[in-house]
């Protein structure tokens, strides 16, 4: 359950990451730069913790899926972006994809 709770974590700190780095104007603000960093560095440390007891594949697959799919309405949502239905078809799409994944099991290991 830790893990899992680990990979959400991570999920929200590569989220919050991606939002700031958007922010930051190409890196050129300090504090949105400082929230880019901290951000990825964040989710990679929690992401390799949860893979001492989960499967590198579809944990990668689930937190890229579910990350990009938070990018997307965070983008929508702080920054007001544009989004398409062709955009939504394929959120939903990636979404469908990830819940395959882990229906599928095999998502621990010893």
């Amino acid at each position: 359950m830790t893990a899992y709770l680990l990979v959400g974590a991570a999920i929200g700190a590569e989220v919050t990451a991606t939002l700031a780095l958007r922010a930051s104007h190409g890196l050129t603000r300090l504090m949105p730069s400082l929230v880019v960093a901290v951000g990825y560095i964040a989710a990679f440390v929690l992401l390799a913790q949860a893979l001492k007891s989960l499967n590198v594949g579809p944990v990668y697959a689930i937190w890229s899926g579910l990350g990009t799919v938070g990018a997307l309405i965070g983008g929508v949502v702080a920054f007001n972006e544009p989004i398409k239905p062709a955009t939504a078809a394929g959120a939903v799409l990636v979404v469908l994809g990830v819940a395959v994944m882990y229906l599928g099991g095999g998502l621990e290991h010893e």
